[in-house]
């Protein structure tokens, strides 16, 4: 008899600067050093039965990352989540877990959107004006790794909240996330006329398709 868990990680400190395949790595180490039976696929080599929702960018942080781990016998969820407790690396850390359905579809198919916080180190007087611009366009032409593609359809909302004491805006915005039309805070970014590397971008949400 298998299960399913379904946990909600956040990645912060020293993990936010982890790629997507050495994180899958972190969490096979983390399964093997707490002890929890971790099921494996058959054959010459065998595969960890782990899924990550969708990746999150390099430097980015969150606290709402997805991973299905399917685990071989019936275990509650409170002596899963222990277990794996006592075995995290510093900038991982574990708010929930639960069991889910065994044939639900695949994690990275439910994915639909994503919700993300964008904090300005500097200020810029006139963002408001800038994110008008953006959301007013009818299409925001971009090449993605060489080919055509618009920005615009895949910014869901976007928002700015209170100016810090010091004028830097925060940036909330929700862009799809699925597999054939992913949105990007750092392309939102770029519209703007705002360098990545004067931001923090902290992931939110991770909204699922409900059917």
């Amino acid at each position: 008899m298998s299960i399913r868990v379904r946990i909600t990680f956040s990645k912060t400190g020293p993990m936010q600067y982890v790629g997507h395949l050495d994180l899958h790595r972190s969490w096979e180490r983390i399964f093997r050093r707490s002890g929890l039976p971790l099921e494996y696929s058959h054959g010459f080599h065998p595969q960890p039965h782990l899924n990550l929702a969708c990746a999150l960018p390099l430097g980015f942080t969150s606290q709402c990352e997805l991973l299905d781990a399917w685990l071989e016998g019936d275990l509650p969820d409170n002596e899963i989540y222990s277990a794996l407790s006592l075995a995290l690396p510093p900038g991982l850390d574990i708010p929930h877990l639960q069991a889910v359905d065994l044939h639900a579809p695949a994690l990275q198919t439910q994915v639909i959107s994503a919700r993300y916080m964008i904090k300005l180190l500097d200020p810029v007087p006139d963002l408001p004006d800038r994110l008008q611009r953006v959301l007013s366009a009818d299409n925001l032409p971009r090449l993605r790794r060489g080919k055509p593609y618009d920005l615009r359809p895949l910014i869901e909302e976007a928002t700015l909240d209170e100016q810090d004491r010091d004028g830097r805006f925060l940036i909330q915005v929700q862009m799809t996330a699925r597999e054939s039309a992913t949105g990007r805070p750092e392309e939102l970014l770029a519209e703007l006329g705002i360098k990545f590397e004067d931001t923090h971008i902290h992931r939110e949400k991770l909204i699922l398709n409900s059917n």
